[in-house]
């Protein structure tokens, strides 16, 4: 996984009148936490910010009054109307460290004949790995499933260096019959009536 570089500049300024103007200037107030240490206050590029969030579980490189961190998102709050970011947390990881992160799951392969149909119980699975080797996704193939099959968080191929680090007996897909919807009979003596 690539590392993102993005330039931070110190908060001092707090509150919803703070928040509001560091938004309008293209800026994302973020919180930096982790390790132990004192969480630290820090405005990011907005647009540069957004960027980096198209990755999942993206590892960035902060530069903040001189001091270089590396941190991996943990919470991200965007605006429920117009969807830009509002406030960002990252975590404060080292290189060799081990992280539980959430990937994706995408699915290959064609259900068995019969109309079947695929359920995602869980769309992401969480996994621990080293912090700078996070898998943005993991690839389930569900090719000749049947109506009634199940596939468990156990039961997937995780890339090398991530270990499973949630329920291995949960349930992540599972394969359901198609219910054909029954018609709307009409009794012959509504029929006569009208």
């Amino acid at each position: 996984m690539a590392e993102v570089k993005l330039a931070a500049q110190a908060r001092t300024e707090f509150g919803k009148g703070a928040a509001r103007r560091t938004r309008r200037a293209n800026l994302v107030p973020a919180v930096v936490y982790g390790h132990g240490a004192e969480p630290v206050h820090i405005n990011l590029p907005g647009h540069d910010l957004m960027m980096a969030l198209k990755t999942a579980n993206v590892l960035i490189g902060l530069e903040i009054e001189g001091k270089d961190a590396l941190v991996i998102p943990k919470a991200v709050q965007r605006n429920a109307l117009k969807g830009n970011i509002e406030h960002v947390d990252l975590l404060t990881v080292k290189r060799g460290e081990k992280v539980n992160v959430e990937i994706a799951v995408h699915v290959e392969g064609e259900l068995a004949p019969g109309g079947n149909l695929l359920e995602y119980v869980q769309n992401t699975l969480l996994v621990e790995a080293e912090a700078t080797h996070i898998p943005e996704s993991v690839t389930v193939s569900v090719a000749g499933l049947d109506a009634g099959a199940s596939v468990l968080a156990k039961d997937i191929a995780l890339p090398k260096g991530a270990v499973l680090a949630g329920d291995e007996d949960a349930i992540v897909l599972q394969v359901v019959a198609a219910q054909a919807e029954e018609p709307a009979a009409e009794t012959e003596g509504e029929g006569a009536e009208a």
